[in-house]
């Protein structure tokens, strides 16, 4: 069963930023990318690594691990570079008129 949660209104998330929140013990980083919205667990698969700490590239849609430099696709959550080579869950992202929201279990 899915939980729909608020993040923040659009207008707090500028592109190019990145949101951190937590559910159920959970940290989940939420990236505007361009206007787009997108939502990755904040656990890199090589090594338990905080995701949303690395290098965001917005005109990609990447973001970069700060330990061991895996790069993610945000859109999708699989690795683009090694030594990660498994997915990270992604989450629904909902606009919800002006407020941002996300689908989570």
């Amino acid at each position: 069963m899915s939980t729909v949660i608020d993040v923040c209104p659009i207008s707090e998330l500028a592109p190019g930023q990145m949101r951190l929140v937590v559910h159920d013990g959970a940290e989940i980083g939420v990236f505007n990318c361009g206007g787009e919205f997108f939502a990755i667990e904040d656990r890199c698969s090589h090594d338990d690594g905080p995701l949303a700490e690395g290098t965001l590239d917005a005109e990609a849609c990447t973001i970069e691990c700060p330990r061991h430099g895996s790069i993610f696709d945000l859109r999708t959550g699989r690795p683009r570079t090694l030594p990660a080579y498994e997915p990270v869950d992604t989450f629904p992202v909902i606009i919800d008129e002006h407020m941002i929201k996300l689908e989570v279990s």
